[in-house]
């Protein structure tokens, strides 16, 4: 249980990933990157790294959401980044909780 949650984990950062990929397809302009950063065509690595680290909750800065959608994206993705793990454990609690 505890190893196939850990792989839902990382196929949502890169389900976001992939979503921030098709955004940034359509619209170029849909991400800023900080300057001196290399990109590539397309910016595949720079978005898993920018949806793991939103997923994480971490948020350096360096890529900032400049799209109306990207931007709402990157919102469910931080509340799904703060409420997976909190529900994740809380479940798993209840699961192995010694029976009194």
């Amino acid at each position: 249980r505890i190893l196939g949650a850990i792989a839902g984990y990382l196929i949502i950062g890169m389900i976001f990933a992939n979503a921030y990929l098709f955004i940034s397809l359509l619209s170029p302009d849909a991400f800023r990157f900080a300057p001196g950063v290399k990109i590539n065509e397309p910016p595949l690595p720079e978005l898993v790294y920018f949806a793991f680290v939103t997923l994480t909750t971490v948020g350096y800065g360096d890529i900032t959401p400049l799209h109306p959608f990207a931007r709402s994206l990157v919102a469910i993705e931080a509340l799904i980044g703060q409420l997976y793990p909190a529900i994740l454990i809380a479940r798993l609690v209840t699961l192995y909780r010694r029976e009194a």
